[in-house]
């Protein structure tokens, strides 16, 4: 099978364009620069590789026919972030491609009632991210459902893997706040801790992708959630992150907007955005359907992240290293 992957040399194109290529398919990633992808793989030299500029392309209305063109089976979009967009792909790719594989995320949720939550749960997305990935889905998933471009989504959680910066117990990207706890500092949590977070390794996400394309009869006008099994409170996490250095967690709990003042700006907006969300997400259609078997746990993934970044110098702990 002929696989085009667009955007193929990211984080979850890294793991997925080697799986494809492991699985005998002919792929062609497009990217619009000449980055290396984030782990080294023999699979690589089986890859052609294109530099495509796609927003420019699709200013100019013509990334549609660039992809279409190419004679793909199927084709990965693991970039696109506006329903124009995914609306002049699946278009150009109308009658001449069997599946359209599109990155969603678990953000196209809102605040939820019920966890975990499902993907037949009514979608209420908040913020301008998860509004425009919940209008794309929309969109492709009315599209096949009208027996148009045959598209499946798959909504990935807090992406981590080696490379990766994970996101932290606060909500956040600053790495330091895992230095602080590997240091045996103290550590201030916004509110009581009890917010979550849904984490997934990016092999997982891969994985995830790889299967709905050889399930293609049960793929085909569904979305699909791809996280690890269980979600993580933000206290619950903090004391395993702790309990990895061999220490006892030292925390304290502050309300949110006194916790927010004390870092910066930017960084307490990302861990708003993250804890007002707290996603917890059933995987268990994925499951069923697609016979998803996500390999890591939260705590596995962000473990896996943690030790790349302690390696590459990222994050000072002080001379403590990760027991075991």
């Amino acid at each position: 099978m002929r696989v085009v992957v667009i955007g193929g040399t990211g984080h979850v194109g890294s793991y997925l364009v080697p799986r494809l290529v492991r699985g005998g398919h002919d792929v062609i990633v497009l990217s619009r620069g000449e980055r290396e992808a984030y782990h080294p793989d023999a699979a690589w030299s089986k890859v052609r590789r294109m530099r495509v500029d796609r927003d420019a392309e699709d200013a100019a209305g013509t990334f549609g026919n660039t992809v279409a063109e190419l004679g793909a089976d199927a084709v990965v979009d693991l970039v696109c972030f506006t329903e124009d967009s995914a609306r002049a792909l699946a278009t150009a790719l109308r009658g001449r491609v069997g599946l359209l594989l599109h990155c969603g995320t678990i953000w196209v949720h809102g605040p939820l009632a019920q966890v975990p939550v499902t993907e037949d749960a009514p979608r209420e997305p908040w913020g301008e991210y998860g509004t425009a990935k919940a209008a794309i889905e929309a969109y492709l998933i009315g599209e096949a459902r009208r027996g148009g471009t045959p598209a499946t989504v798959l909504h990935a959680g807090h992406i981590v893997g080696p490379g990766w910066a994970p996101c932290n117990p606060v909500g956040n990207f600053d790495l330091d706040v895992f230095g602080a706890i590997a240091r045996g500092e103290e550590v201030a949590l916004p509110n009581f801790g009890l917010e979550t977070l849904h984490h997934v390794h990016a092999d997982d996400v891969a994985q995830a992708f790889e299967r709905a394309l050889h399930r293609r009869s049960a793929a085909v006008g569904e979305s699909f959630h791809a996280t690890s099994p269980q979600a993580l409170t933000t206290r619950g996490f903090a004391e395993a992150v702790a309990g990895w250095f061999g220490l006892e967690p030292r925390l304290r709990f502050e309300p949110f907007d006194s916790w927010a003042a004390t870092v910066d700006p930017e960084a307490a907006e990302t861990s708003r955005e993250h804890l007002e969300h707290s996603p917890v997400m059933s995987i268990e259609k994925a499951r069923t359907l697609l016979g998803y078997a996500p390999r890591y746990s939260s705590l596995q993934a962000v473990r896996e992240s943690l030790a790349w970044q302690i390696a590459a110098g990222a994050v000072n702990t002080n001379g403590h290293s990760l027991a075991g």
